[in-house]
């Protein structure tokens, strides 16, 4: 269980399902179809969603790349952490978002694979969260010029390396969408 005192409660966090980070990204559609799944069986089992969206230089604040594509919208009740660094705890709010929530366990989420995913999920680790990847809910770009390996492998290996992961008191885990069941949570309960 998370080393986190008094924090029970799970909740899904959404990274960057935004249109100028996946419009070219791997499966987009599906991973897409599969984040959508995901926040519906959340609500349903009255888990916080948590949305993540990042700004920069190319992601203008108020700019159509910015914006949450269209197949997803987060609901009024549900917290909106912006960031400008990969991990999405860096310099933000969502500690005390999800502080507030009682959350100790996350349901990771979104875009990009290679890079404000694994600096999420590494940054909620040593945060003390227990933290599951959904295998095929997070994607990204075709970065292969650069010399990374193709997208399908660096999700393969993120996936691989992660349901591995190790830490004193919590856990890492790796499911795919289907497999998350939410029925058991909800705000204050275990997970």
């Amino acid at each position: 269980m998370t080393t986190l005192a008094d924090r029970p409660a799970t909740g899904l966090v959404v990274i960057d399902v935004q249109n100028g980070v996946v419009e070219g990204a791997y499966e987009r559609d599906r991973v897409v179809r599969n984040i959508g799944g995901l926040v519906d069986k959340a609500r349903e089992a009255g888990v916080p969603v948590v949305w993540v969206q990042h700004s920069s230089e190319h992601l203008a604040r108020g700019s159509e790349e910015w914006g949450i594509v269209p197949e997803l919208s987060p609901h009024d009740s549900e917290p909106v952490v912006h960031k400008k660094y990969a991990d999405s705890f860096e310099d933000t709010d969502l500690e005390d978002v999800l502080a507030a929530a009682g959350i100790g366990r996350l349901v990771v989420s979104g875009a990009q694979t290679d890079e404000c995913i694994r600096s999420t999920i590494h940054g909620a680790f040593v945060r003390g969260y227990d933290v599951t990847l959904v295998g095929d809910a997070h994607t990204t770009e075709d970065q292969s010029k650069w010399g990374a390996p193709s997208p399908d492998l660096v999700i393969a290996h993120t996936n691989l390396y992660w349901q591995f992961h190790t830490a004193p008191g919590r856990t890492a885990a790796v499911q795919d969408a289907a497999a998350v069941d939410f029925s058991g949570d909800s705000p204050g309960e275990n997970a």
